[in-house]
Formats: C-alpha cells, sequence, structure tokens
C-alpha cells in the first residue's frame, strides 16, 4: 500500500537494515575519506534532518556532499527530481533505490533517509539514522572544521544516550505512534507518553539552556528536529494536539533559541515539510490539501534563553556561512 497505508496499520520504526559504519580505521571496510561519500538527505524528514545539522555544526560539507531529495515521494519512494534532469550529478541514479539495489538485491524494508552512498561504487553504506551522526562526531573528527563544537563528549555520554533514549522513544517515535495510529486506544497510548516527556523535558529545560551540560549535544539536535515540525504538521495532521509548542513557554523559547542557533533553522525548509507530510500521507489527508499556516514568524521573535547562560558551541565557534547552493529558499523560511 506504500504511503497509503499511513493510519491503516500501526507505526512501528523499522530497524536500520544496512548498519554498516564508516570510521576512522575503516575496520567495516569503509574509511572516512574527504569526497568519497555523499549523504542522501530529504529537509522534509526530521531522521535526515539530524544529519543535515550535525554535517553543518561539524563543518564537513567540504568533505562530505549533500543530495536533497524531492518531499514528494512515488511508489519508488525518495527521487530526485530537485535536480534539472532528474538525475543526481554526482552518483546520476533517479531513484535513491538503485543505491540500495547496488549494494543488495532484495533488501527488507524500505528506502529510507539519511543514507550514505560510496561514490565511486555507486552502492549504499548505511541508512543506519541511530548511529550515523554520533560517527559524524567522534570518527570524522580529522575532517571537522577548526572549532567544531564536540556533540557527543566523552565525559557526559551516559547522561546524552539516557536523555536521548527517552526522546526518541516518547517523542521522536510518539508523534508517529499517534498519527498512524489505527484505533482509539493505540492513539491515547502514544498521545499520553508523548505529552508527558514533553512537560519533564519543559521542567528539565526550565533552568538550563541545553539538555545535557551547558553546550549542545546531539540530544538537543534529536530533540529540535521533532519540536521544528510540531505546530506545522503533528499538532494538525498527527492530532498531537494537547497544546501546541508556541503555548509552551519553556518548549518554545528552548526551540527558537536553537532555531536561531547557526547550523539549526538555516537547514529548516517548512514548504519540504508541509508539502511531504501532507501530499504523502494520503491514508490520513486523503484530499492532499496542504494548510496555510500556521504562522511562522514567531521563529524569528526574541527567545531570552540566553539569559540562562551556557556556551552553544562551547570551547569552539559557530558555523560560517552556509554553502551556496545549500540555502532554504525563501519559500522554506519564516
Amino acid at each position: 500500500m506504500g504511503n497509503r497505508a499511513s493510519g491503516r496499520r500501526p507505526f512501528t520504526r523499522s530497524p536500520s537494515h544496512f548498519a554498516d559504519r564508516v570510521t576512522a580505521d575503516g575496520r567495516d571496510g569503509w574509511p572516512v575519506a574527504a569526497g568519497r561519500y555523499r549523504l542522501v538527505a530529504s529537509r522534509a524528514c526530521p531522521w535526515a534532518s539530524r544529519a543535515v545539522i550535525s554535517r553543518r555544526l561539524l563543518g564537513l560539507e567540504d568533505a562530505l556532499s549533500l543530495a536533497l531529495v524531492d518531499p514528494l515521494q512515488d511508489d519508488r519512494s525518495w527521487r530526485f527530481t530537485l535536480a534539472p534532469d532528474g538525475r543526481d550529478p554526482v552518483l546520476g541514479i533517479r531513484f535513491l533505490s538503485e543505491a540500495y539495489d547496488a549494494r543488495e538485491t532484495g533488501y527488507p524494508g524500505g528506502v529510507s533517509v539519511p543514507a550514505l552512498v560510496d561514490v565511486p561504487s555507486g552502492k549504499l553504506v548505511t541508512n543506519d539514522f541511530q548511529q550515523l551522526t554520533l560517527d559524524f562526531a567522534t570518527e570524522w573528527t580529522a575532517l571537522h572544521r577548526p572549532g567544531a563544537p564536540d556533540l557527543y563528549p566523552e565525559a557526559r555520554r551516559v547522561e546524552i544516550d539516557e536523555v536521548m533514549a527517552d526522546v526518541y522513544r516518547d517523542v521522536n517515535n510518539g508523534v508517529y505512534r499517534a498519527g498512524f495510529a489505527t484505533d482509539q486506544d493505540e492513539y491515547d497510548a502514544a498521545f499520553g507518553p508523548l505529552f508527558d516527556r514533553l512537560d519533564r523535558l519543559a521542567d528539565r529545560l526550565s533552568d538550563r539552556r541545553y539538555l545535557v551540560g551547558d553546550t549542545l549535544t546531539e540530544a538537543d539536535i534529536r530533540l529540535f528536529t521533532t519540536l521544528v515540525r510540531f505546530d506545522p504538521v503533528y499538532h494538525g495532521h498527527f492530532k498531537c494536539n494537547r497544546f501546541k509548542l508556541a503555548e509552551d513557554p519553556v518548549l518554545w523559547a528552548y526551540a527558537k533559541d536553537l532555531f536561531q542557533t547557526p547550523g539549526f533553522g538555516d537547514t529548516v525548509d517548512f514548504h519540504h515539510i508541509k508539502q511531504h507530510y501532507y501530499r504523502v500521507h494520503t491514508g490520513i489527508n486523503p484530499t492532499g490539501i496542504v494548510p496555510l499556516g500556521p504562522d511562522l514568524s514567531g521563529w524569528l521573535t526574541p527567545h531570552h534563553r540566553e539569559e540562562l547562560g551556557g556556551r552553544p558551541f562551547g570551547d569552539g565557534t559557530p558555523p560560517g556561512p552556509v554553502h551556496p547552493g545549500e540555502e532554504v529558499p525563501p519559500s522554506g523560511r519564516p
């Protein structure tokens, strides 16, 4: 049933079938190397957006090229129809599935982003969205920009992992379990833990600027990509409507603080986000009508979170300007 299945069968997050890692020592056969790999991502997808944000914060743009797919899918899933001739200019393929097929025929599961593709062979390396950004932070250090932040500091990893596990289960996945629920009990079972967790996160963030320590970490990236989609799609489309993000003073200020931090908001395309969810999930929204709201101007208003202190980039520095050709067009910005 493809995308038509949304809302007709329970949501389950499939494990990543291709879990090879690109590492400094190349132990899986894929050594870190500038220019060898291409990151295929969608600005609509929260899982892929993590990788786009991490890549920008760490300054990996020159070492790892980026391919953005169309937010609208057909039965072959993610496609390169944003390119002038419908082919990715580096990989030469029309559909991401071609890189999957080059790696393995008849693989289980669907075609997902983010995907890391080996440019010389055209084969998919990994679609392990959980591990990919952790490896960007820890295995790709030789290619980081000067002043790159430590997004997964060793001394804080136990706490970061605990926070990320709660966020993943109740928030990142919770909105999907609610949105794709097939009956009331299933919906209720997702809705309650989602908002209980958001309440706990608001309490945690009421007197600290970031989730763990006083600097940005991987945990903040993973929460942000759900929060930034909350009012445009999850509140209405997924029926996650106990409150809007903009109605929670702590979470709204926290999300605005991140959005206004270089590397976060300058990767967000609200147009892609809304087009994907409302037009692709035909099982939930069969008319394909895309709402005109909400008003996005609030994302640029003062947040006052700097009063809590904190050092966004620790001993490092913010990333520079967005690379040419990777700017979010005006249609996707507040």
